[in-house]
């Protein structure tokens, strides 16, 4: 597996050779498109047609959950199995700065692909494909830039594919009583903006 890891990251990682706009552009979207999670999570939960807003959030509650089980499962990974990165054990090239800790698996990766799961598992196919497509874009940045091996987001797809099943098992058991404290505790803390109609009921 070490082997196709390598040859892997050979083939995808940039050179001195890469274009420039490249690089920036796979900059862009290793740092700063993974924001899609949170805007996607505020704007689900906050506003929509009032007949599609409880299935929405029931989405959000569900894709919250996965991704709170896959971040502490890669977290723990990490630990227990760290993996050097590419630029920590003088393989190929860097373009992106990075704290030398474990890679394996992504956070990245397992953070995205988890969300883009979670969409296509709950929501709509057409958006799972479509965060899925963000999410590959996102694992191929980052092996690109070097600061990841390939077979870090295969563990941060594999990671996000369990919190979606541990997410899934959880709300099968408690997903009513889950929704309804949730519930509670967004009229709570948003009764104002509610009030003045910012923000859905």
């Amino acid at each position: 597996m070490e082997q196709l890891n390598y040859l892997l990251f050979a083939w995808i990682n940039a050179t001195p050779a890469s274009p420039e706009w490249l690089i920036d552009l796979a900059t862009f979207i290793a740092r700063d498109l993974i924001a899609i999670i949170p805007l996607l999570i505020i704007g689900l939960w906050f506003w929509g047609q009032q007949q599609q807003l409880n299935s929405q959030r029931e989405v959000v509650a569900k894709a919250t959950i996965a991704l709170l089980f896959a971040m502490s499962a890669s977290a723990a990974i990490g630990m227990l199995l760290p993996h050097e990165r590419p630029f920590a054990v003088d393989v190929g090239y860097t373009f992106l700065a990075h704290a030398p800790n474990s890679s394996f698996p992504s956070n990245h990766g397992t953070a995205i692909f988890t969300f883009a799961l979670a969409f296509l598992f709950w929501h709509r196919t057409w958006s799972g494909l479509l965060l899925l497509a963000v999410a590959v874009a996102i694992a191929w940045s980052r092996v690109f830039l070097g600061v990841h091996w390939p077979l870090d987001m295969l563990g941060g797809f594999l990671v996000g594919l369990v919190g979606c099943l541990f997410a899934q098992l959880l709300w099968n058991l408690f997903g009513e009583a889950i929704a309804r404290q949730l519930t509670r505790l967004y009229h709570f803390l948003f009764a104002f903006p509610i009030r003045k109609g910012w923000v859905k009921e």
